[in-house]
């Protein structure tokens, strides 16, 4: 069982457009020994979806994170901050 965890938030802003959305990703130990991949958006300010994965491994649950992430980037989703992450 994984002793951490990983946080991504980004957010796409385009005033433009009344645009202002936000994307949080989080990998999770489940209390069964698996790993979650937690999903969360809507309207910044507003209370938004959530969904949740669960995988057998860290490694399927870090591919699925890593791939959300880029899926996020290429609409034009960006990191806040560190994200909580420690290390940055």
């Amino acid at each position: 069982m994984v002793t951490y965890t990983f946080q991504l938030y980004c957010q796409r802003i385009d005033v433009t457009k009344n645009m202002a959305r936000y994307y949080a990703l989080s990998m999770q130990p489940t209390l069964f020994g698996e790993m979650a991949v937690v999903r969360r958006w809507g309207r910044i300010g507003k209370r938004g979806g959530e969904k949740s994965d669960v995988f057998a491994t860290d490694k399927e649950a870090a591919t699925r994170f890593l791939e959300l992430a880029r899926l996020k980037r290429a609409k034009g989703y960006r990191p806040v901050g560190t994200c909580g992450n420690p290390g940055n």
